[in-house]
C-alpha cells in the first residue's frame, strides 16, 4: 500500500469512519448509512467505495452467493497518524513545536492537557535515557 495513495479525502474518510465503526458491510447497507448519514446518493457512495478499493485501503470480497462485502484494509490508527504527518509537514515544516506553540498562543490549555503533554513529554525522554 503506497502512503501516498492512501492520503483519504474528506468524503472518503466519512466512509472509512462507517467501516471502522461497523466493520464488513454489502455495498447496500455502506449506501443505507451514508445516505442517513450525509444524504449522499447511492451513486455516489459506490464510487467513493470503488476509489478506496483502488487504493487499497478497502477490501470488496463477494462471498459465493452473497453480495460483495467491503472491509477496511486499513486501520484508523494508522489512517490519522499519516494524516497528522501530512498536516504537521504542509502547515507546520513537519515541526510539532510550531504546531503547539501556534495552538497555545490562540487558546490556553486546560491544566489537564497540560499536565497530559508534561507526561508524554517526560516518558518520551525517559525512553531516550533508557
Amino acid at each position: 500500500m503506497d502512503e501516498k495513495s492512501t492520503n483519504l479525502t474528506q468524503a472518503e474518510w466519512t466512509v472509512m469512519e462507517c467501516l471502522w465503526e461497523k466493520g464488513g458491510l454489502t455495498g447496500r447497507e455502506v449506501t443505507h448509512e451514508m445516505a442517513a448519514r450525509c444524504g449522499w446518493s447511492r451513486s455516489t457512495t459506490l464510487t467513493l467505495l470503488g476509489r478506496l478499493e483502488h487504493k487499497g485501503v478497502v477490501k470488496g470480497a463477494a462471498g459465493e452467493r452473497g453480495p460483495k462485502v467491503f472491509s477496511p484494509l486499513l486501520r484508523r490508527e494508522d489512517a490519522a497518524l499519516r494524516e497528522t504527518k501530512n498536516f504537521l509537514s504542509r502547515v507546520y515544516q513537519g515541526s510539532l513545536s510550531l504546531m503547539v506553540s501556534a495552538l497555545t498562543k490562540k487558546q490556553a490549555l486546560p491544566q489537564e492537557d497540560l499536565d497530559q503533554l508534561y507526561a508524554l513529554l517526560k516518558g518520551l525522554e525517559e525512553e531516550r535515557h533508557d
